[in-house]
């Protein structure tokens, strides 16, 4: 039977270790073709490059797979891969595995999720992973059976389309990952302040600071699965109307 094609990218860049596991994981599954940043691009969301040039290479990486290095955005790089790289749509997009929490409003910012969302804009199957562990040095082995289990789960059974998986992983040894529950997306927010500091010259700068918030303490939260030690499983959609208020909202309009 033929393989599934899987294409891999990501926001921290493409000789990110949480990429490089990833890319190692879905070797065992299919055919891998990696479009990634070449440089870290964490943050950025759903991030276009309109206003300079791109520029990719094909780089020589340990495995089987073809990687490919690109000067933009995660979601450069798969509108990128689609357009230009790929002789075929893949079977499936993933992106990640990034190194920190996309949880909760995390997603919004996320350039790992923003890729994955842009994939399924495309019609395609696609899946954000991320590892509640900044640390460049973090260890991802512990989440390869629980992450290929997915991938194949959504291979064997098809996302509908407009949706999107976005997949958090606790910071704990695989044999102390309690499982897999499906969430919700948790109510809670960044309470932010710029802090402020003077240069050598004088001139003000701001650093950006604060705290996470968690106000959403139900069962079915994914903040709430996470700090239990599951890992987090919700369905995104990127249609971001809000269908409750249309008829609300065209009562209010009547002129």
């Amino acid at each position: 039977m033929k393989k599934p094609l899987i294409l891999v990218t990501n926001d921290d860049g493409i000789t990110a270790p949480g990429i490089r596991n990833l890319v190692s994981f879905m070797n065992e599954i299919g055919d891998v073709v990696v479009v990634a940043p070449d440089s870290p691009q964490s943050g950025k969301g759903h991030a276009i490059t309109i206003n300079s040039t791109l520029t990719y290479e094909e780089i020589s990486m340990e495995g089987p797979q073809k990687d490919y290095s690109l000067s933009g955005t995660p979601v450069d790089c798969v509108k990128f891969a689609l357009d230009k790289i790929l002789t075929r749509k893949p079977d499936l997009v993933v992106s990640g595995i990034n190194h920190g929490a996309n949880s909760s409003i995390n997603v919004i910012y996320s350039g790992t999720m923003s890729a994955a969302v842009e994939a399924g804009v495309e019609g395609l199957q696609a899946i954000g992973f991320s590892l509640l562990d900044f640390s460049w040095d973090a260890d991802f082995s512990q989440a390869k059976t629980f992450i290929q289990s997915i991938v194949k789960k959504v291979l064997e059974n098809p996302i509908p389309k407009g949706i999107v998986l976005n997949v958090n992983i606790p910071k704990l040894p695989a044999e102390e990952i309690k499982g897999i529950k499906v969430c919700k997306q948790a109510n809670a927010k960044w309470e932010e302040n710029f802090d402020e500091r003077i240069n050598p010259h004088g001139k003000k700068y701001y650093w950006l600071s604060g705290y996470f918030n968690n106000m959403d303490q139900s069962e079915d939260a994914d903040e709430t699965a996470l700090s239990e030690g599951y890992i987090s499983v919700v369905p995104v959609k990127f249609d971001l109307t809000a269908y409750e208020y249309l008829k609300d909202l065209q009562n209010v309009l009547t002129f």
